[in-house]
């Protein structure tokens, strides 16, 4: 099998607004053992962000880190009568704060399971309310997450090898385009995942 990432694993600073288009590793998996989360590197093999789970069957409350364990966000599951939804609160506010989300993420339609299309609210936090979609592209959790005018704001693909050959359906390649947060991207990606169990 081949490398998730060929480089090292260790740690470097990570900014969290783009400057130009950049490219990471996913790898649908935790560094922990047994436990379950992904692990994000950056475009040098450097780890960027990650999720561990160390309650597996807990998965209403998940925190995204950067590399060296801070977190950025919890994400929480919400029921609401006969809905679900997920809000990203920034650190260090938590479900016992009054301080809101800074997104809120709605499963809109669903065609199968693990292929979904959810609408995103955005800047919830800051009383400056704009709009992201997540939509599917393959039945294998890979989508794109466009701007309220269809503009890419990111995209998720499986990574494959420089032979050409697929990594697993749990190696993925983000390209990030660029002025985005990248922290607040990561937390996208992982409330999808989320939504369609893949964490």
């Amino acid at each position: 099998m081949g490398k998730v990432h060929p480089q090292a694993l260790h740690s470097s600073t990570t900014c969290h607004l783009t400057s130009k288009q950049e490219t990471f590793t996913l790898w649908m998996k935790s560094l922990v053992l047994n436990g379950k989360g992904c692990t994000v590197f950056d475009s040098n093999g450097q780890i960027a962000y990650r999720v561990d789970n160390y309650n597996c069957s807990h998965r209403n409350e998940v925190h995204l880190m950067d590399q060296k364990g801070n977190v950025l966000f919890t994400i929480l599951k919400k029921l609401c009568k006969f809905s679900r939804f997920w809000e990203g609160y920034r650190f260090p506010a938590t479900k016992n704060e009054h301080k809101g989300p800074s997104f809120r993420v709605y499963q809109t339609h669903r065609i199968s399971k693990g292929d979904s299309t959810c609408q995103v609210e955005l800047g919830l936090d800051k009383n400056q309310s704009y709009t992201y979609k997540i939509e599917s592209i393959t039945c294998k959790s890979a989508c794109k997450i466009t701007d309220e005018f269809g503009v890419m704001v990111a995209e998720l693909r499986r990574k494959k090898s420089n032979c050409g050959v697929d990594l697993g359906d749990d190696v993925f390649t983000m390209v990030v385009e660029p002025n985005k947060d990248l922290s607040l991207i990561m937390g996208l990606v992982v409330t999808y995942s989320l939504i369609n169990y893949r964490m």
